[in-house]
């Protein structure tokens, strides 16, 4: 049986000590025990010690060669033993390259979760020792391509969506050295099992129905069927292509964003009589009341100029604000508006003000694709239905 065989560097060893280095002293014992053990695996493989006449060897020793190894107590310098003809391979690398995976996923964990790659490479450096450029810590990022390319465009033909959110929002890009404004496209929906899912996005030039188009035939390309109701805002191009692309599916106005629109209409003055009938229509439980309360809030302002421009937006998107009372209650506070989107949308800004301008679409893509798994593997996965 061979014998590990321990040759240190007394005097590296000895000085480490001395002056109380303790990472130098386990750097050495380390590289020790690795290089000796890296010698009795050859031994292992020949079937021979040194020296050593055998009827079974296999082959024969011819030399050492170094190599380096990332650890996470930094770079350490191996001796690797090799044989005549080459077919001896350690296993020493193999095993601690799952210390690289491990440290490869902390870093991709540092990104998804918003921190810089200024801030990823000092605590890398920090943890190794070890000088890391940002080209590299950007390297590793690109890891996430093929995570995120297969999530994307995951089939979704094996569950019926009946109710499908949409928005977009605006990030910045860098495109032939120039800063550009690109539109991030996120759908999400709640399943039959009234579970919410993040169902994909896109990066496109700025919002339009042709933009929009494109999204919403990815979508069903991958086999999303038409949803019973779509919930977004009141973009014209947006509208459109929810017709084209979806027949038989019926729109619901975000009531936020309506009623947004319609405040904004509003005179700075004199108008807390009309915001808390606006308020009072969407408490109302039945689409009677509701278009009641409405007319009676167009009879008491209509006649006035200062409230014409507000009466007229109430009026000509009512009631498509109001499609979501054609839904069970239990599910009509989930459905009336796009907010659980909107919160979507903020995760993915506390962590693009990070970056603030994204190399090109693809850094963009990479990353809010990331951000959007995580978000659906940790917070919406959590969640057994939305009416439980």
């Amino acid at each position: 049986m061979t014998q590990l065989q321990f040759n240190l560097d007394m005097d590296l060893l000895k000085d480490s000590v001395i002056n109380s280095n303790i990472d130098a002293v386990v750097k050495s014992a380390i590289v020790l025990v690795l290089n000796e053990y890296m010698e009795k695996e050859r031994d292992d493989f020949l079937k021979a010690s040194a020296y050593e006449r055998s009827i079974d060897r296999r082959d024969y020793r011819n030399g050492y060669y170094e190599r380096e190894l990332m650890m996470s107590i930094g770079r350490i310098k191996l001796r690797v033993p090799r044989t005549r003809n080459g077919d001896f391979a350690p296993s020493v690398f193999e095993k601690y390259a799952r210390c690289d995976q491990a440290l490869v996923l902390s870093m991709l964990e540092m990104v998804v979760n918003g921190v810089s790659t200024r801030k990823v490479t000092n605590i890398v450096e920090q943890l190794c020792g070890e000088n890391v450029s940002k080209s590299f810590v950007s390297s590793i990022t690109q890891k996430l391509d093929p995570i995120v390319k297969e999530w994307a465009n995951r089939p979704l033909n094996t569950m019926y969506y009946p109710f499908l959110f949409v928005d977009a929002m605006y990030i910045k890009v860098r495109e032939h050295q120039r800063v550009v404004s690109k539109a991030v496209y996120i759908a999400t929906a709640i399943s039959e099992e009234n579970k919410r899912e993040i169902l994909g996005l896109s990066v496109d030039h700025a919002e339009s129905f042709d933009s929009w188009t494109r999204f919403f035939q990815h979508l069903k390309s991958r086999g999303l069927q038409s949803p019973k109701l779509v919930i977004s805002d009141a973009h014209q191009g947006l509208q459109k292509a929810i017709q084209r692309e979806f027949l038989g599916t019926t729109w619901q106005r975000c009531f936020v964003h309506f009623k947004r629109n319609i405040i904004e209409k509003l005179p700075k003055k004199d108008s807390v009589e009309f915001r808390k009938m606006l308020k009072d229509i969407y408490e109302e439980l039945t689409f009677e009341n509701m278009r009641k309360t409405k007319e009676e809030l167009i009879n008491q302002f209509g006649d006035n100029p200062k409230f014409e421009k507000a009466v007229s937006v109430l009026d000509e998107g009512f009631e498509d604000s109001i499609q979501y009372m054609n839904y069970p209650s239990e599910l009509k506070h989930f459905i009336r508006s796009t907010n659980s989107l909107e919160r979507l949308n903020q995760e993915i800004r506390r962590r693009e003000r990070v970056i603030r301008i994204f190399p090109n679409t693809q850094s963009a893509y990479r990353l809010i694709g990331a951000v959007l798994l995580s978000y659906q593997d940790s917070f919406y996965a959590r969640k057994s239905s939305l009416t439980r």
